[in-house]
This record gives C-alpha cells, sequence and structure tokens, in this order.
C-alpha cells in the first residue's frame, strides 16, 4: 500500500475509538479469572488480536459504505459522530480502505475457525453473528431501528465478551451471559446518542434509526433507561448472576452517569450543547466497563 494511502486507510479505521475493546476483551478474561481457569497468555493475545481486527474491520467497512452512499458528503462531523473524513479528503484511498476491512475480517474468521477447532464447535453460533454484524451492519443494520440500536452491544457485549470467556473456560457460563449485559447496554446507548447530529444526513440515504423514527426527545430517554439499566444489571448480576462483590466498583461512575442522563434530555436537540456530553459518556463507559473488568479479575 502506498505511503499516500496508507495514512487515509489508517484514519478510516478510526484507531482512537478501538479502546473500547480490549476493555471488554479484559471482562471476558475476568470471567474466566474469576471461574478460577488457568487462563492462557497466548490465547488472550490471540482473541485481543481477533476483537481488534473485527473492530477495525466493521470500522472500515462502514467508512466505504458512508463514502460510496454519498452520506459522508451530507454529514456535519462532530469528534464522536460522522465518521473520520478521511474519504472524501482522499477518494483514491476508497478501494484499499475495503479491502483492508475484508481482509481483517478474514483474518478473524481464520482465528475463530482456530478457536473452534480448539474449544469446540458450540463457538462457532456466536462467531458466526459476529462475523455477520460486522458484514451486514451499513447495508442492513442501520436500515431496521431496534436491530440498529441493539447490533452495537450485540458486537462488544454477547460476542465479544462471552466469546472470550468460551475461548479461556471451554464453555458457556452463565456468570459470562450476565457480564455481557451492562458493555450491550452501554456499547448500544453510545451509539444511539451518537447517531443525534446525524439524522437528517441519514434519513436522506435511507437510514432508519430510533432518532430517526422517535425524534432525538424520545430517543434520549431512552439513552438513559439503558445507561442506567447497565447499573441495575451489575447490581443484580452480583446479587443474583454469580459475579464478585467487587464487581459493584464499576457502581463508582454512577453520579456522572445520572448528570449524563438529565443533560442528554435538556440538551437532546441542540447538538452543540450535547456534544460535551457525548464526550463525558465515551469516558463513563470506558470507566464503568474497565471498573467491572478489574472487579472480576480481583474478585
Amino acid at each position: 500500500m502506498e505511503r499516500a494511502i496508507a495514512a487515509p486507510v489508517l484514519q478510516a479505521a478510526r484507531p482512537n475509538f478501538l479502546t473500547l475493546t480490549p476493555v471488554c476483551v479484559l471482562i471476558g478474561i475476568g470471567v474466566a479469572v474469576h471461574d478460577h481457569v488457568a487462563v492462557s497468555i497466548a490465547d488472550c493475545v490471540l482473541v485481543m488480536i481477533g476483537a481488534l481486527l473485527a473492530h477495525m474491520s466493521v470500522n472500515l467497512l462502514n467508512e466505504y459504505d458512508d463514502f460510496r452512499s454519498g452520506l459522508d458528503a451530507m454529514t456535519a462531523r462532530t469528534p464522536f459522530s460522522g465518521g473520520s473524513g478521511a474519504l472524501p479528503k482522499h477518494p483514491d484511498a476508497a478501494s484499499a480502505t475495503r479491502a483492508l476491512g475484508l481482509a481483517c475480517l478474514a483474518l478473524v474468521a481464520i482465528l475463530g475457525l482456530y478457536f473452534v477447532y480448539k474449544r469446540g464447535v458450540q463457538l462457532l453460533p456466536l462467531g458466526l453473528l459476529g462475523v455477520l454484524l460486522v458484514l451486514a451492519y451499513t447495508p442492513l443494520v442501520t436500515r431496521r431501528p431496534i436491530l440498529c440500536l441493539l447490533a452495537p452491544g450485540l458486537g462488544f457485549g454477547p460476542v465479544m465478551v462471552m466469546g472470550t470467556a468460551f475461548v479461556l473456560i471451554g464453555r458457556y457460563s452463565w456468570p459470562a451471559l450476565v457480564a455481557s449485559i451492562p458493555p450491550l447496554l452501554l456499547v448500544s446507548e453510545l451509539l444511539l446518542i451518537n447517531q443525534f447530529p446525524d439524522i437528517d444526513a441519514d434519513r436522506k440515504v435511507g437510514r432508519r434509526h430510533l432518532p430517526i423514527i422517535l425524534g432525538r426527545r424520545r430517543s434520549s430517554i431512552l439513552f438513559g433507561a439503558m445507561l442506567i439499566g447497565s447499573y441495575v444489571a451489575i447490581g443484580l448480576g452480583v446479587a443474583y448472576g454469580g459475579l464478585p462483590e467487587l464487581t459493584l466498583l464499576a457502581l463508582l461512575s454512577l453520579p456522572a452517569g445520572l448528570l449524563l442522563v438529565a443533560r442528554a434530555y435538556v440538551h437532546a436537540e441542540n447538538t452543540a450543547a450535547l456534544v460535551p456530553y457525548m464526550g463525558l459518556n465515551v469516558i463513563v463507559i470506558h470507566a464503568t466497563l474497565l471498573l467491572q473488568a478489574i472487579g472480576l479479575l480481583l474478585g
């Protein structure tokens, strides 16, 4: 790949947004440690590489599809929405962006098949779901409101957390499922609120997500319910789901979360005023999930 093309392709992978992946993988590792499994460092590294490649793949393919559909030309970008802007500035990098996205997904599939061979065919349905989410997200998922809401969380929650735990433990477990619910809710609400600035542009290219259907104000109520729901899920996970008490460390971010719920509702119709709270949301999500992972590892 030529150097002039490599830089925009790397930008299209959105490396600054890849930080959620290691945190979610760490939750899966924490489930295995809490299960008193002798965790393989090599397997942890391979799972982390596969998860990062999957995240890069969906980012790259999303950037390519948004450029090809003309959405990029209509989007008013914020630091948390509207894509990277790499391909409108470097259209000659579009083909390489798509090729790298597919190559990353192919490597994910190879790693997945290795773990299916090593751990058992029971892992295959979860892996297939992950691949399907990557391929279908932009062309299909974004046109189905409920699926568009839940798909990001499914990828980072059940697929990533439960997949990591299965690879390390060798079976599905109730604590792994319970531990995957907070990232499911938090990542889904992240994508939900990040759709607010793009409503008009998304509508023009045929997307149908909930902010388009419900409007910003009612979507902000759903955002708040999902954010608060993640804390409820952590509490119930400790009480009934087999998670260690130290997982309650994740509740330390609750005051900031409550502030977010209130401010998201107040500023739902004002993108400029909402953007700082979109940034705070990213911090709250990372902090909550990292504390959850730490609680599992130490509990």
